[in-house]
């Protein structure tokens, strides 16, 4: 299904998507989507972004483990000083 619309924003940057869209794809309000920008063409996804999913998995088991955005650059700066100085 390719379907185009022409969508019109209204005051504060709202948009409505057809009720036909909304029902066919079991979007209800507060649903959240997924905005893509790519270079002035936008996609708009009825679902969360899998990378957005998957960077909070990883986040998650990392938090679990002690692990932190600090700790894992720390550990990367050190690789790479020891890297450097094995070449």
């Amino acid at each position: 299904m390719f379907d185009t619309i022409r969508v019109q924003i209204a005051q504060r940057g709202l948009i409505t998507l057809p009720k036909d869209w909304r029902v066919a794809y079991h979007m209800e309000p507060g649903d959240e989507l997924t905005l893509l920008d790519l270079g002035g063409v936008f996609v708009l996804a009825p679902r969360r972004s899998q990378v957005d999913e998957l960077a909070d998995r990883i986040s998650y088991e990392l938090a679990g483990r002690g692990e932190s955005l600090e700790s894992m650059l720390l550990t990367l700066r050190e690789l790479r000083q020891r890297y450097g100085e094995e070449s």
